[in-house]
């Protein structure tokens, strides 16, 4: 799952970063480009940002006349009600994009995608074998920006057809939007009216017959009043035609003949076909976008120049992508009340470490080449850092990633299965996935995807799908390995992806052993014959008939029963995946996730283990996240169904074995793990069903993220019954994450919240959640936190009106003189409570007194702990006196002894010193333990009792021991 590198600290120099301040206005980026045919958010895809310090944000189209052309009243209104109707259909954002905050419109800046020109002798060169290369010859022919397009060619001949050609996801689609944008605001004043066509739209017309005024009219209604005029405005008027893979040409006169009136009825294709020969409106520039597989379905004879999307090849571009897309202020404003947005220095160093990441590992950048991956980046760490939007999973993104780029594609659209290209993926992509997982191994030959890529073709239309596939799609899922030692290899674009093709192969059912092919072609022959001798035994009156034919009906439940067992095995390998410890801090999924985008400084694994020792915990957490409702829907769209009987199937065989592994005591980045997957398979009566056995939340030590109290919440805040224990020591939980995580706090029995950093703030948290009416807290501990006295107050309000709480722990909490005072004068409003240790607190003896004497007097409390306060000798002594004299009353420890006998709360005391040694004032600390070993010395000397001097030599032996790891006088 990972990106590994040894990071190099390289910061981005001052020039890039001038580069990156942003212009007063610029154009808004758009969506999938036919929207406007079909009056639907799209599924096409986020696949490039296009640099422009230009003026659309809070701009028109402009207005006024239009050059020469149209120079009537009628015609000018006419386009502009064009521009702006087209500006409205290009400004929508899909629901992917609104993740990104409410005000996030991409309309800031752009990045534009490198443009490298080519010619028909390249394109007809054979290609590789594998058609992975990546690095475009840009030294041989020259880089082309958008402006430059139609300028003449290198023989000074005028250029009116231009097609741009690349890969899935090198950003065919946004290019298209930016320039009819730019059109639209009137950045190409030398198109006086431009036409998009979708070729998708026009391909689902069939062979109905129209007029190409009839297609413009009955998609650009305000056009109807200068279509009379489109004959006369030769070089002004550009067509854009948008994905050509979709529509079969013939260029042959005897398929398709000659037409030059835009009025005459024709095929949609015809049509199309007499534009590109130049024979309908022949001065009339077009622009045309297709997938590399169809360049050759327009004869050369009839482009001016081709030009080659090659990404993002510039690491600089990458960097601009990612400081734009991630540096938005208002990120995550509509995931909740809850949500805190990031600030300004946080968006900064994440953009930083992704920037260092960039530089000094070169695999993560082979990857964001394709803008589309840069996308997927982008949101997978605004996922795991910002507030996540209600329902948002790791599934989700990386489906709704495949379906911005995928969404309506075939494998070859003159093809009459009309396979979807997401379906062929999943096949042959998805088999050479899940074969890495089964092998642990993400470096693949060339003989491994090749063999991957032809299992099962035997028919020239075979072939064919798989030529356009290599040449269309391959280079989405695959790209040459860049680290040292893997030459020659292949690896998946981003690890991640891997794992989601290896569990989209499981859940579509695609994977089958020899023995189950051959079982099922059995069984269903089996059925047939049994059918046939049931009838048979109706008619003749034969003994054997009728067991015979009972036998057979038993065939397919024996098939039926080998599945099972197959699915049971592969569940039972997912959740061992899941639960499998694997590196040396075996951090959480979602932190390894983090970790390989942005980079980690020194080595991950133990040094004992194997270097090559590949961990696929993604790929449990997707196979659950594909099983969820949503994702099975979007997945349909794709052309991958997931039928209802396999997904309960599959269900139930992971619960079967979740519910015997997730019986046992996991280390808390496991249990996370193990949560994370609940949250992505969306299932609340599954969860429930399986975690109804868990008693015990420990995730001490797990940095509580947003996404990650999110993921807690959600999991386990619809639960019914108890928690035990909840323990969230050591988390870096902030108030936000106590407000989120609130429905598990109010489960829970036993509450950590140990060194946490929480301050005043998070106890008005902790206030409402102590006066909530399903509050069940009876043990809190709240040590090591800055709470200070302002926050006791807080919490006092709290305790007054709680009936459950009875134990209660703020040691070292900052409360001084001022806050062991308000407890003091506040604490008999609560009756219940019987344990409070106020220790190592900075209070002196007339707080310490005061609040002694409360709690002496205090019908329910027992228990008064004030040791490591600044006490003076008579003040211990007073009050040592007060907790030992008087039965009924609380005890109250201040020292390591009462009297000259060893206190019973001695190793309590020590284990609080020896847990916090690295945290507290070291100083402070050896200050407190020289008073406690003079006190057991003293103590020693003024007893004769045998026991008690080895007792006291006992723990003063202790006592020692902590002075020597401080560096003081242990000796």
């Amino acid at each position: 799952m990972m990106w590994r590198c040894h990071l190099l600290r390289v910061f981005w120099g001052p020039g890039l970063r001038r580069a990156l301040q942003p212009a007063d206005e610029s154009i808004p980026f758009v969506i999938h480009w036919n929207w406007a045919f079909k009056g639907e958010y799209s599924l096409g895809p986020p696949r490039t940002f296009i640099r422009y310090y230009g003026t659309s944000v809070g701009s028109r189209p402009p207005s006024g006349r239009h050059g020469q052309l149209f120079q009537s009243t009628s015609a000018a209104e006419a386009i502009q009600w064009h521009r702006q109707n087209l500006a409205e259909w290009f400004s929508r954002l899909p629901r992917e994009e609104r993740q990104f905050g409410p005000t996030f419109a991409l309309d800031t800046v752009h990045v534009d995608p490198v443009i490298r020109e080519s010619n028909p002798d390249e394109l007809l060169r054979p290609p590789s074998e594998l058609a992975l290369d990546h690095q475009p010859p840009l030294a041989r022919l020259p880089t082309l920006a958008l402006s430059q397009l139609f300028d003449p060619d290198v023989c000074g001949r005028q250029v009116q057809t231009v097609v741009l050609y690349g890969t899935v996801g090198t950003g065919k689609s946004t290019l298209v939007r930016k320039m009819v944008l730019d059109w639209c605001y009137g950045r190409l004043p030398a198109f006086e009216l431009l036409i998009p066509f979708s070729c998708e739209d026009l391909s689902s017309l069939g062979p109905a017959p129209a007029s190409l005024c009839q297609l413009v009219a009955q998609r650009y209604t305000p056009l109807k009043e200068v279509l009379p005029l489109m004959a006369a405005a030769g070089s002004r008027l550009l067509f854009v035609l948008h994905g050509l893979e979709r529509l079969n040409l013939d260029f042959r006169l005897s398929g398709t003949g000659l037409c030059s009136d835009p009025e005459e009825r024709e095929a949609p294709a015809a049509i199309i076909v007499n534009l590109l020969r130049k024979y309908m409106l022949p001065e009339a520039r077009i622009l045309v976008t297709t997938r590399l597989s169809a360049i050759g379905r327009i004869p050369s004879k009839y482009v001016g120049r081709y030009g080659e999307i090659c990404g993002f090849s510039d690491t600089n571009l990458q960097k601009l992508y990612f400081q734009l897309r991630l540096n938005q202020p208002d990120c995550g404003h509509s995931a909740g009340a809850t949500a805190v947005p990031a600030t300004s220095a946080q968006r900064d160093n994440l953009v930083e470490m992704l920037s260092r990441n960039l530089e000094g590992h070169h695999q993560i950048t082979a990857a964001c080449f394709l803008p589309s991956y840069c996308w997927l980046v982008c949101a997978t760490l605004h996922f795991l850092h910002a507030p996540t939007p209600a329902g948002q999973t790791l599934t989700s993104i990386y489906t709704s990633f495949l379906r911005l780029n995928f969404s309506g594609e075939t494998v070859d659209s003159s093809d009459p299965s009309k396979l979807s290209l997401m379906a062929y993926a999943a096949r042959t992509m998805g088999k050479l996935a899940y074969e890495g997982v089964s092998s642990r191994k993400t470096y693949f030959s060339e003989e491994d995807v090749r063999g991957c890529l032809e299992a099962g073709i035997r028919t020239e239309e075979e072939f064919q799908l798989l030529h356009v596939f290599r040449s269309d799609a391959l280079r989405f899922f695959l790209a040459p390995c860049v680290e040292p030692g893997h030459a020659g290899t292949f690896v998946f674009t981003v690890p991640a992806m891997q794992e989601y093709l290896a569990a989209l192969y499981i859940v579509l059912g695609l994977h089958k052993t020899t023995l189950q092919r051959v079982g099922k072609e059995v069984a269903e022959f089996v059925g047939h014959v049994g059918e046939v001798l049931g009838i048979v035994a109706k008619l003749l009156p034969l003994r054997a008939l009728p067991l015979l034919f009972n036998l057979l009906k038993e065939v397919p439940r024996v098939f039926g029963r080998m599945v099972g067992k197959s699915r049971e095995a592969v569940a039972e390998a997912m959740v061992l995946e899941m639960f499998r410890e694997e590196d040396y801090y075996n951090d959480d999924v979602l932190d390894q996730m983090g970790a390989s985008i942005l980079g980690m400084e020194g080595p991950r694994r133990h040094p004992d283990e194997p270097p090559e020792d590949e961990v696929f915990e993604l790929f449990p957490m997707f196979m659950g996240g594909l099983l969820s409702a949503q994702n099975r829907a979007m997945l349909a769209q794709l052309g991958c169904p997931i039928k209802n009987l396999d997904a309960l199937e599959n269900a139930q065989a992971i619960k079967k074995k979740l519910g015997k592994l997730g019986r046992q005591v996991l280390p808390p980045s496991e249990l996370l793990d193990h949560l994370f997957f609940h949250y992505e398979f969306q299932n609340q009566r599954f969860s429930a069903e399986v975690l109804s056995s868990l008693r015990q939340l420990n995730l001490a030590g797990v940095r509580m993220t947003p996404l990650k109290c999110t993921v807690v919440a959600a999991v386990l805040g619809s639960g019914k019954h108890v928690l035990q224990e909840v323990n969230f020591a050591s988390c870096q939980l902030d108030p936000a994450g106590l407000r989120t995580l609130m429905p598990v706090l109010l489960r829970a029995r036993k509450l950590g919240l140990q060194l946490n950093s929480l301050g005043p703030e998070a106890c008005k948290d902790l206030r409402d959640l102590l006066l909530h009416d399903q509050c069940q807290i009876t043990t809190l501990r709240l040590s090591n936190n800055p709470l200070t006295a302002e926050g006791v107050a807080l919490l006092l309000e709290g305790l007054a009106g709680n009936t459950s709480l009875t134990h209660l722990s703020l040691l070292h909490t900052g409360l001084g003189d001022k806050g062991l005072e308000l407890l003091a004068a506040q604490l008999n409003h609560n009756q219940q409570l019987q344990e409070l240790n106020v220790a190592y607190n900075g209070a002196g003896d007339t707080a310490a007194l005061a609040l002694a004497k409360t709690v002496w007097e205090h019908p329910s409390l027992e228990l008064l702990h004030l040791y490591f306060n600044e006490l003076s000798s008579e003040g211990r002594q007073v009050l040592r006196d007060m907790g030992s004299t008087a039965e009924g009353h609380a005890r109250i420890v201040v020292s390591l002894t009462e009297g000259t006998a060893v206190s019973e709360y001695w190793s309590v005391i020590l284990s609080e010193v020896q847990r916090n040694l690295n945290s507290w004032d070291q100083g402070r600390v050896q200050r407190h333990l020289e008073l406690l070993l003079r006190d057991l010395e003293d103590n020693r000397g003024a007893t004769l009792n045998p026991w008690r001097k080895a007792r006291l030599l006992r723990v003063e032996g202790e006592v020692r021991a902590l002075l020597e790891q401080l560096g003081g006088p242990g000796g």
